[in-house]
Protein backbone atom coordinates (compact mmCIF):
# COMPACT_ATOMS: atom_id res chain seq x y z
CA UNK A 1 0.00 0.00 0.00
CA UNK A 2 1.61 3.08 -0.81
CA UNK A 3 1.97 6.19 1.41
CA UNK A 4 -1.37 8.32 0.22
CA UNK A 5 -3.22 5.34 0.31
CA UNK A 6 -2.16 4.69 3.89
CA UNK A 7 -2.69 8.16 5.20
CA UNK A 8 -5.91 8.65 3.39
CA UNK A 9 -8.00 5.74 4.28
CA UNK A 10 -8.55 3.79 0.69
CA UNK A 11 -11.84 3.21 2.17
CA UNK A 12 -12.94 6.73 3.05
CA UNK A 13 -11.06 9.12 0.28
CA UNK A 14 -10.92 6.43 -2.60
CA UNK A 15 -10.67 9.14 -4.95
CA UNK A 16 -7.67 11.20 -3.42
CA UNK A 17 -5.49 8.43 -3.93
CA UNK A 18 -4.67 8.84 -7.60
CA UNK A 19 -4.10 12.78 -7.52
CA UNK A 20 -1.53 12.08 -4.25
CA UNK A 21 -3.90 13.72 -1.70
CA UNK A 22 -6.13 16.49 -0.33
CA UNK A 23 -4.17 19.35 -1.56
CA UNK A 24 -3.97 18.09 -5.46
CA UNK A 25 -7.67 16.62 -5.67
CA UNK A 26 -8.57 20.38 -4.40
CA UNK A 27 -7.19 21.73 -7.17
CA UNK A 28 -8.36 19.20 -9.49
CA UNK A 29 -11.60 19.78 -8.07
CA UNK A 30 -11.59 23.81 -8.76
CA UNK A 31 -9.78 24.00 -12.17
CA UNK A 32 -12.99 21.40 -13.33
CA UNK A 33 -15.32 23.59 -12.04
CA UNK A 34 -13.63 26.81 -12.61
CA UNK A 35 -13.53 28.02 -9.00
CA UNK A 36 -10.68 30.31 -8.14
CA UNK A 37 -9.56 29.22 -4.86
CA UNK A 38 -5.80 30.68 -5.15
CA UNK A 39 -3.11 28.36 -4.30
CA UNK A 40 -3.79 25.29 -2.49
CA UNK A 41 -0.77 24.38 -0.21
CA UNK A 42 0.33 21.31 2.04
CA UNK A 43 2.48 20.30 4.66
CA UNK A 44 5.82 19.06 3.67
CA UNK A 45 5.99 15.83 5.65
CA UNK A 46 4.04 12.94 7.71
CA UNK A 47 1.06 12.27 6.67
CA UNK A 48 -0.45 15.63 7.06
CA UNK A 49 0.76 16.23 3.51
CA UNK A 50 -2.09 13.94 1.84
CA UNK A 51 -4.83 15.02 4.48
CA UNK A 52 -4.42 18.83 5.04
CA UNK A 53 -4.89 21.48 2.83
CA UNK A 54 -4.78 25.07 3.10
CA UNK A 55 -5.66 28.29 0.58
CA UNK A 56 -4.69 31.78 1.62
CA UNK A 57 -6.13 34.61 0.30
CA UNK A 58 -6.19 38.69 1.36
CA UNK A 59 -9.34 38.02 3.86
CA UNK A 60 -7.63 34.67 5.73
CA UNK A 61 -6.71 30.97 5.27
CA UNK A 62 -8.99 28.41 4.70
CA UNK A 63 -7.63 25.03 6.40
CA UNK A 64 -9.24 21.47 5.31
CA UNK A 65 -8.30 18.24 7.00
CA UNK A 66 -10.07 14.97 6.50
CA UNK A 67 -12.03 12.97 9.31
CA UNK A 68 -10.73 10.00 10.11
CA UNK A 69 -13.34 7.28 11.16
CA UNK A 70 -16.15 8.43 8.56
CA UNK A 71 -15.57 10.46 5.07
CA UNK A 72 -16.08 14.67 5.79
CA UNK A 73 -13.76 17.30 5.46
CA UNK A 74 -13.42 19.78 7.73
CA UNK A 75 -13.26 23.34 7.12
CA UNK A 76 -11.74 26.51 9.39
CA UNK A 77 -12.01 29.92 8.02
CA UNK A 78 -9.18 31.94 9.60
CA UNK A 79 -8.54 35.16 10.14
CA UNK A 80 -5.34 36.08 11.92
CA UNK A 81 -5.39 32.69 13.52
CA UNK A 82 -9.11 33.16 14.65
CA UNK A 83 -11.31 30.66 13.41
CA UNK A 84 -14.32 32.86 12.04
CA UNK A 85 -16.16 30.25 10.49
CA UNK A 86 -16.54 26.14 10.74
CA UNK A 87 -18.11 23.58 9.49
CA UNK A 88 -17.90 19.78 7.91
CA UNK A 89 -18.62 19.06 4.32
CA UNK A 90 -19.71 15.66 2.67
CA UNK A 91 -18.29 17.05 -0.86
CA UNK A 92 -14.72 17.64 -2.01
CA UNK A 93 -16.79 20.37 -4.54
CA UNK A 94 -18.27 21.86 -1.51
CA UNK A 95 -14.97 22.81 -0.23
CA UNK A 96 -14.22 24.37 -2.89
CA UNK A 97 -17.14 26.13 -3.36
CA UNK A 98 -16.38 27.59 0.04
CA UNK A 99 -12.90 28.81 -0.49
CA UNK A 100 -13.84 30.48 -4.28
CA UNK A 101 -16.93 32.37 -2.51
CA UNK A 102 -14.76 33.42 0.79
CA UNK A 103 -12.08 34.34 -1.42
CA UNK A 104 -14.57 36.74 -3.56
CA UNK A 105 -15.45 38.34 -0.62
CA UNK A 106 -18.83 36.95 0.40
CA UNK A 107 -19.37 38.34 4.57
CA UNK A 108 -19.66 35.14 6.81
CA UNK A 109 -23.83 35.63 6.86
CA UNK A 110 -24.22 35.10 3.40
CA UNK A 111 -21.54 32.19 3.34
CA UNK A 112 -23.14 30.61 6.13
CA UNK A 113 -27.03 31.15 4.34
CA UNK A 114 -25.43 29.22 0.76
CA UNK A 115 -23.37 26.70 3.26
CA UNK A 116 -25.87 25.34 5.71
CA UNK A 117 -23.10 22.90 6.96
CA UNK A 118 -20.91 26.08 7.45
CA UNK A 119 -21.21 27.75 10.95
CA UNK A 120 -20.16 31.31 12.07
CA UNK A 121 -18.00 31.37 15.42
CA UNK A 122 -19.55 33.34 17.67
CA UNK A 123 -17.25 35.77 19.82
CA UNK A 124 -18.43 36.28 22.93
CA UNK A 125 -16.70 39.39 24.86
CA UNK A 126 -14.08 38.34 27.96
CA UNK A 127 -15.40 40.06 31.42
CA UNK A 128 -12.49 41.79 33.01
CA UNK A 129 -12.39 41.64 36.48
CA UNK A 130 -11.90 45.27 38.29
Amino acid sequence: MSDVSAALGVRLYPDLVEPGGLAPALVATAAAQQLDVGEVTAPEQGRSRFTCAEMTSARGVVCVSLGSQARYFMIDLRVDGDVQARGDATDLLQVAQVAAAWRAGITLAELTARYPFMEEMRRHPVAHAG
